[in-house]
């Protein structure tokens, strides 16, 4: 009997819509019985008269689907909006990404880059505590650092980054049970212990003492500065990489600059017995409309979706399917074929390929 596997969907925005679009088409040729629940969140669903960017409804949808597929969000770079992205994940309670890295055949890359950066979501810089400028509470919390003998602007702003034990240690937890259900060998955390040590140094206790309880499942450690040289140099010494929010996704994206762009990094967030999957891209709004964006981030999320469904028959041949759109050359966006002789098509002329190739025989 064919499971149904109902799955809401975030379009999002910018390129979002086109890319998800592309997504769902290719995740259809595959055989597997989705039923796309259609929800708006961030600018999208304020336009259409929400009362925030999350609405209760998109939430409901995902916590009873279990599953979601999202495109990105435009997140505001000033400070007029909190970011609808933090807020989902605070709301379903996303407490870490995965986002696998490697090499793509076809592109030029180092052919040793095979890796998994688990993110620590919750927490860290990216949690959105902040106190602009100028404003009582800043100037409060200056002035209380100051008691402590710290010189402090009283026109400082501040972001603070936060470390709890319990939300490390269940990141941290994960990102072994990653490695041990999926044969990696060695997990290696990143910080900055040597200079935060009220927040990195309890990533690198906690990873010793969850590392301890591990013994099939090699440990080890690397500062922030050094893992970005070294994954440069020698991205074979990585195999699953543990870190916080805001230092994973500067890896992330350094490593996916080694695999041929950020149009090629898929990823999902899980939490208790919820996940979203989405692209590691941003929404590029000044290309959206242009049917030009890279529809396999999605895709490959996708992948990362249904091989969560129980569907790995199925994930494998989308997989070999991206696989070998990019391996022929001869049906490529823009990003892609700059540095070959391929033709360069569209989103949807692209998927339509990795669709069409879903459906060969094996």
């Amino acid at each position: 009997m064919v499971q149904n596997h109902r799955v809401t969907v975030f379009p999002g925005d910018g390129i979002g819509p086109e890319v998800v679009d592309a997504a769902r088409e290719v995740l259809d040729a595959s055989g597997v019985a989705l039923e796309w629940e259609i929800h708006q969140i961030g600018q999208a669903a304020l336009d259409a008269g929400a009362d925030g960017p999350v609405p209760e409804a998109a939430l409901a949808s995902v916590r009873e689907n279990g599953v979601a597929l999202k495109g990105p969000l435009s997140t505001d770079a000033g400070r007029k909006l909190r970011s609808p992205n933090v807020a989902l994940r605070r709301a379903l309670d996303l407490y870490v990404q995965v986002r696998p890295v490697r090499r793509f055949p076809g592109v030029v890359a180092p052919a040793a880059l095979d890796l998994v950066l688990v993110r620590i979501m919750t927490e860290d810089v990216n949690a959105g505590i902040e106190y602009l400028p100028g404003s009582p509470r800043a100037r409060a919390l200056a002035a209380w650092i100051a008691e402590d003998g710290f010189t402090v602007d009283p026109d400082s702003g501040f972001s603070l980054k936060v470390a709890s034990a319990s939300e490390i240690r269940r990141g941290v937890e994960f990102a072994f049970a990653w490695a041990r259900e999926h044969g990696r060998r060695r997990v290696t955390a990143v910080h900055k212990a040597t200079i935060m040590r009220a927040t990195d140094a309890l990533l690198l206790e906690t990873a010793r003492a969850v590392g301890a309880e591990h013994p099939t499942i090699e440990l080890d450690d690397r500062l922030l500065d050094d893992a970005a040289v070294q994954l440069v140099r020698d991205p074979g010494g990585f195999d699953v990489v543990v870190t916080s929010n805001l230092y994973g996704d500067v890896l992330s994206s350094l490593a996916a600059g080694l695999a041929g762009g950020v149009g090629l990094l898929a990823g999902g967030s899980f939490g208790d017995g919820v996940a979203v999957f989405e692209a590691g891209h941003g929404s590029a709004p000044k290309y959206a409309g242009q049917d030009c964006a890279n529809p396999c981030g999605v895709i490959l999320s996708g992948v990362l979706m249904l091989r969560f469904l129980g569907e790995r028959d199925a994930a494998d041949r989308v997989e070999r399917a991206v696989l070998d759109v990019i391996r022929e050359g001869r049906f490529l966006t823009r990003d892609l074929a700059r540095d070959r002789d391929g033709t360069v098509v569209g989103t949807r002329a692209m998927a339509e390929a990795i669709r069409e190739c879903v459906g060969r025989p094996s």
